[in-house]
């Protein structure tokens, strides 16, 4: 009886163990080329601005807050360089960063945070740390470090202020729906990295 369920056990380890060591066939080569990837974190910047919607106590901050404009115009990011891309993007995605924090350490400061505010803020803060790892997998890092005739030549980040959580979610959303999303389909898509 030992004898014959041993090559069977073998023969099961070694099939549950050979995936292990092969790469997934149609996996794309980076997670965020995966469009679920980057849909999951507008799902949950989409509920952030949807939880803050109605929220009139505890929402707004005692200071401005400056965040990247999340404008596109359609017909000049279609003529930019994919490295001209990443620059903005990488950009406003350290911009947003830093609003995220400011925004959690403000909300942390006020006389009784939400409970579900501080889960919708440490979700940003979590989201954006893996989003920024993700794009450095891609090399939008490497692709934003501006050249010397590219940095006279580019304009520098807009930016304005926000005042209450909601509005720096929807910020958050639309810069993820838009320029994020944008430059990570023409990068996957042209396969910079």
């Amino acid at each position: 009886m030992g004898v014959r369920e041993c090559p069977a056990r073998l023969l099961l380890l070694s099939l549950l163990l050979l995936p292990l060591g092969l790469p997934v066939l149609g996996a794309p080569p980076h997670l965020i080329c995966d469009s679920r990837v980057l849909e999951r974190y507008i799902l949950e910047a989409r509920e952030a601005e949807n939880a803050t919607m109605g929220c009139a106590e505890g929402c707004s901050f005692s200071e401005n807050i400056t965040v990247p404009d999340t404008k596109v115009n359609f017909y000049a990011w279609k003529r930019m360089e994919v490295q001209q891309q990443a620059v903005e993007v990488w950009q406003g995605l350290a911009l947003l960063s830093e609003a995220i924090l400011q925004g959690q350490a403000l909300l942390a400061n006020s006389s009784q945070p939400s409970k579900a505010l501080q889960l919708h803020v440490d979700k940003a803060v979590s989201g954006l740390r893996s989003l920024t790892s993700l794009l450095r997998a891609l090399g939008a890092q490497k692709g934003a470090v501006p050249l010397p005739d590219a940095a006279s030549s580019a304009a520098p980040l807009r930016t304005f202020t926000v005042d209450t959580l909601c509005k720096l979610f929807r910020i958050y959303s639309n810069f993820l729906r838009g320029k994020l999303t944008l430059y990570t389909g023409e990068a996957c898509r042209r396969g910079d990295r």
